[in-house]
């Protein structure tokens, strides 16, 4: 029984076998028909290369039915069909199609497909011809790995510079090169722990070539939990160079979003990059804020380490806070970067001595700016929503003298004059040297009628000095007046001609025009010492009848 048993198994055994053996050779069969369809052999005849087929396609293995017999207009001749594979055939063999406009390069193309498509054939594989080598074309925030060529032609198309690297070999390093300033984690393994460090994506690409472990993640923090670094929340704060804002940092040291009380805990404000319009109190100055690190320079604040007895609030995480940049001067408070005048006593007055200044608030303290001396230059100021701006500005007072008309005088944008009327003048008017006034020009006076222009801003002189200019710019402004005085039977005397001039309009116009054209007349210095004054001189000239039909005298 049990010799029967084991021939029976024996039996069975070899069924199996045969019976693996037919499913191995059916097997085969499907894979070499597969095979011969793959070259293009039909099951049931002979495979031609068609030159062209009838649908349209170029060097294709095909039954000789489809291919196309018409006349090729290239070449006046009829398509080519040959009872052979497409590859061993000369018009068909594969190669390298050339586009040197577009700079693109086709391998495995027929030289017949390159023809048609008027590009440049070559036998050599795509790794071996020049023109077809690969780099990384950098054009804006994007990337592409493409010939030199097509670099060119795509940065004309769109209108900015070639930047085509050669030292970046691969096609992943060259998309990751796109936007190569912007920031995230960029992780890798160190001492067998994986750490991150916040960076750009350029220098984490710089790493990436030394170190295949290394990944970057664009837009993330390092304390990202699903980033698995050893890098978390903490409770420092720092100032970055070049920004405004407080920033946190992580246990391992690298910046994250702007410093938020609130959300010191919060994984969310931990794990992606915020912008800081997105940040607390945005579009505010945050000055002297505990809670919020989110500084504005231009709105006045801007990150400082807190000083005990300088800051007046201590922030409640850290040691950073945005330190408030505005001024306290005489008083008044002033924003950072706000500019105001602050002219010395009497310049109101532009009185002898005075002088304009040009005050600048910045960052915190105060700087003095003095304009040009002798009132060369003013400080005239401006606001807008109460922020202040104020310049020292060239006082344009030269060529007032010689204004002959009020119209031409006070066109500010030529000069800084006025018009000042003379009181009391008649129409015989009074003789002045001063020039530009109202009048008639004799040989080396004007006879005045009405006014005369000045400076709006009457300058300083160095009255002091002998050798200088003031005298004779003062002198300007000296009027001769003639009263002529009739005398009667009786012995009175009655005025006749000139009289204005004897009234206290007269005097007080006139020294108003001495004043205005510098430090000349009667007046006080900035120190409120009055200066002296010589008053006008009277002298008297008996004229007698025969010599003088008026028979009045002249004083």
């Amino acid at each position: 029984m049990d010799e029967i048993k084991l021939i029976k198994k024996d039996l069975v055994r070899k069924k199996l076998i045969v019976q693996k053996n037919l499913f191995i050779i059916i097997v085969l069969g499907v894979l070499l028909i597969g095979l011969v369809n793959s070259i293009g052999l039909p099951t049931g005849g002979v495979s031609y290369c068609c030159e062209k087929t009838v649908a349209g396609a170029w060097c294709q293995n095909s039954p000789k039915d489809n291919c196309n017999i018409g006349i090729d207009p290239k070449t006046n001749s009829v398509f080519r069909a040959v009872a052979s594979n497409c590859e061993s055939l000369s018009y068909c063999k594969m190669g390298t199609c050339i586009n040197s406009q577009e700079g693109t390069c086709m391998e495995n193309t027929p030289q017949r497909v390159c023809d048609e498509n008027k590009g440049v054939w070559s036998e050599k594989p795509v790794d071996e011809v020049p023109q077809c080598s690969l780099g990384c074309c950098l054009i804006g925030d994007q990337a592409a790995f493409v010939t030199q060529t097509r670099c060119k032609r795509l940065s004309l198309l769109y209108g900015l510079e070639t930047n085509f690297r050669t030292d970046i070999s691969n096609e992943v390093q060259c998309v990751l090169s796109a936007s190569s300033d912007a920031k995230g984690a960029c992780v890798f393994e160190k001492e067998y722990e994986t750490t991150c460090k916040f960076t750009t994506k350029r220098e984490c690409l710089d790493m990436m070539s030394s170190d295949s472990s290394v990944n970057f993640h664009e837009g993330y923090l390092c304390s990202d939990e699903t980033l698995g670094t050893n890098c978390g929340p903490s409770q420092k704060t720092t100032c970055v160079e070049g920004r405004d804002e407080v920033f946190f940092l992580d246990s391992c040291g690298n910046l994250a979003n702007v410093y938020d009380s609130s959300k010191a805990k919060d994984m969310e404000y931990w794990s992606r990059v915020y912008d800081v319009g997105a940040s607390c109190n945005s579009g505010q100055s945050n000055a002297d804020s505990a809670t919020c690190g989110n500084c504005d320079y231009y709105l006045g604040s801007t990150c400082k380490a807190f000083k005990r007895g300088e800051d007046k609030v201590k922030p409640n995480i850290g040691n950073n806070i945005c330190r408030d940049l505005s001024c306290e001067y005489k008083g008044k408070t002033y924003s950072h970067g706000e500019t105001w005048c602050d002219n010395s006593e009497g310049a109101d007055k532009n009185l002898p001595g005075s002088k304009y200044f040009r005050l600048v608030c910045y960052d915190g303290d105060v700087t003095v700016e003095p304009c040009a001396d002798f009132r060369q230059e003013v400080c005239e100021e401006s606001q807008t929503n109460g922020f202040k701006v104020a310049a020292c500005v060239v006082n344009m007072w030269q060529d007032c003298a010689s204004q002959d008309t009020k119209e031409d005088c006070e066109n500010i944008d030529r000069r800084d004059c006025q018009w000042v009327a003379i009181n009391g003048t008649s129409e015989s008017g009074y003789q002045c040297p001063l020039l530009g006034a109202v009048g008639v020009s004799t040989t080396d006076t004007v006879k005045f009628k009405g006014g005369g222009c000045v400076p709006k801003n009457p300058p300083g002189f160095d009255f002091w000095n002998s050798a200088g200019e003031a005298e004779g710019l003062c002198n300007i402004a000296s009027a001769t007046c003639t009263v002529t005085y009739e005398a009667g039977i009786s012995g009175s005397e009655s005025c006749v001609s000139g009289c204005e001039c004897l009234t206290q309009a007269w005097e007080d116009s006139m020294n108003k025009m001495c004043t205005n054209l510098g430090d000349c007349g009667s007046k006080l210095n900035f120190i409120g010492v009055q200066g002296f004054q010589n008053k006008s001189a009277i002298t008297r000239e008996d004229v007698d009848e025969e010599e003088d039909s008026g028979g009045g005298g002249l004083f």
